[in-house]
């Protein structure tokens, strides 16, 4: 089952993924004006708006607690195992590739969050959105978002799962001796107590965790990275000279370091992916944009800051190549290296956040998309069910089988959500016109929907949807 699972992997990143994922980014980037690097200053101005730290209305989270939603999902165990295990198998040049998906991704990133926003449903107490959603009111194609929501429900919910329960399986039992079937038990009840809370609950311990998680790794690395400074330039020029050597590209290892790049890079920021806009859509914002510009800005958080510091560690460190252990314990034994064997209990703790965190994140987006399928209580109930059997799963199964059944699916749910992001670019494109004309204006900018000429299957974003919320 392995060595299947790992040929289709091969096919769809070497034939197919690549192409895609570099192009259209490339092509997202020109046609947006750079929007990641142009509107990087803003990002900032809007993540921490009065509004964004709060949501004032009856319906939806703050955009600052979907982005922590979506940061739940993406930083997890690809910041450290899955960053470990590219520099292994790949080379340092893998993390140049991790690089070049992120800023090009960056502003997929923004396209799919800007359309989700656009194309949100309002319901009682909070907004549903997503790829689903864009594709069946904005494509009328009812069909694709159904495969689509099937897609990323198996994907996160179930096989990213299993891959976060795996990891802090492997940590705990590689530093602590701790049974996985232990640890499995473990993280079904802890699991298990949070799901069955809703969205607010997820919301409100994923704003808490992601921080202090973030702050208490960034801290973490930054020390051995001021420790080993010295050594950073000649590690940025090992990196280049990795992703474009001739010794490389004669071995075989130029091919080896792209895979693995973009494999691990796509998992760790998922820009593109169609995960992070479920979260996204979720907020309550003025205008499309802003929550478009808050998913774009974690991409860049995500890959290159905390998995550029994972990779220099990793790195200073040596004895990568060749090594038997699995991706955390790599990233394990070389903190150990660095500042003392104290530093794997650390690491086995952090995965254990991040990972945790990712699980909550993951589940989310899956139970979003269960119910654009339909509503249905006995179907929320089996998904939950099968989220902590995959939990299980993950803990007990072997560290190759279960990334390669996450880099499928991934692959799969990427290829079609890319597909319906360039369909409706056009749109994105023109909600972006108006934020940069009205902010050029002096505004803070609010969106209608009339000013596009095209508003079939645009529920919210009505002149009378914003004067309710500010009536609330």
């Amino acid at each position: 089952m392995l060595g299947i699972a790992e040929s289709i992997s091969d096919f769809l990143y070497t034939y197919i993924l690549i192409i895609v994922l570099v192009g259209l980014g490339l092509w997202f980037t020109i046609k947006t004006d750079f929007v990641q690097f142009r509107n990087f200053p803003e990002m900032f101005r809007v993540i921490f708006d009065k509004r964004a730290v709060s949501a004032k209305g009856k319906k939806g989270t703050s955009s600052f607690q979907a982005f922590a939603i979506s940061a739940a999902s993406r930083v997890g165990t690809g910041n450290l195992a899955g960053v470990a295990s590219a520099v292994a198998l790949g080379g340092p040049g893998a993390v140049f590739w991790m690089w070049v998906i992120a800023l090009l991704g960056a502003a997929s990133g923004f396209v799919e969050s800007t359309l989700a926003q656009v194309y949100k449903v309002p319901e009682k107490n909070q907004y549903r959105g997503g790829p689903a959603y864009y594709m069946e009111k904005g494509l009328k194609k009812r069909w694709l978002g159904v495969v689509f929501a099937v897609t990323i429900t198996l994907t996160y919910g179930l096989v990213f799962n299993s891959v976060q329960a795996n990891t802090i399986s492997l940590a705990f039992e590689g530093q602590f001796g701790i049974n996985t079937k232990l640890i499995a038990a473990f993280l079904v009840v802890l699991t298990a107590a949070i799901i069955f809370g809703g969205l607010k609950s997820i919301a409100n311990v994923t704003q808490i965790i992601v921080p202090v998680m973030a702050i208490l790794y960034i801290f973490l690395a930054l020390f051995v990275l001021i420790a080993n400074i010295a050594d950073v330039p000649q590690m940025i020029s090992f990196i280049f000279s990795n992703a474009f050597g001739f010794r490389e590209v004669a071995g075989g290892g130029f091919g080896a370091a792209i895979m693995m790049g973009i494999k691990r890079g796509l998992f760790s920021n998922e820009a593109g992916m169609g995960s992070a806009p479920n979260a996204a859509a979720t907020a309550e914002v003025t205008h499309p944009a802003k929550q478009g510009l808050i998913q774009a800005f974690g991409v860049f958080f995500d890959t290159i800051l905390i998995c550029s510091a994972t990779a220099f560690i990793v790195i200073a460190a040596g004895g990568y190549e060749g090594s038997e252990a699995d991706g955390i314990q790599i990233t394990q034994n070389a903190f150990a290296y660095h500042i003392g064997d104290w530093a794997g209990i650390f690491i086995a703790v952090a995965i254990f956040l991040f990972a945790f965190s990712s699980v909550l994140g993951n589940y989310y987006y899956g139970e979003n998309n269960i119910g654009y399928i339909k509503e249905s209580k006995t179907s929320l109930l089996i998904y939950r069910l099968a989220v902590l059997a995959m939990v299980v799963f993950g803990s007990i199964a072997s560290f190759d089988f279960v990334w390669a059944l996450a880099d499928i699916t991934m692959a799969i749910m990427a290829l079609i959500n890319l597909y319906a992001i360039t369909k409706l670019f056009k749109i994105a494109n023109r909600v972006l016109q108006d934020y940069r004309e009205q902010r050029k204006a002096g505004k803070d900018p609010v969106f209608y929907r009339d000013i596009l000429d095209n508003q079939d299957g645009i529920e919210y974003w009505g002149r009378e949807d914003h004067d309710s919320d500010q009536d609330a």
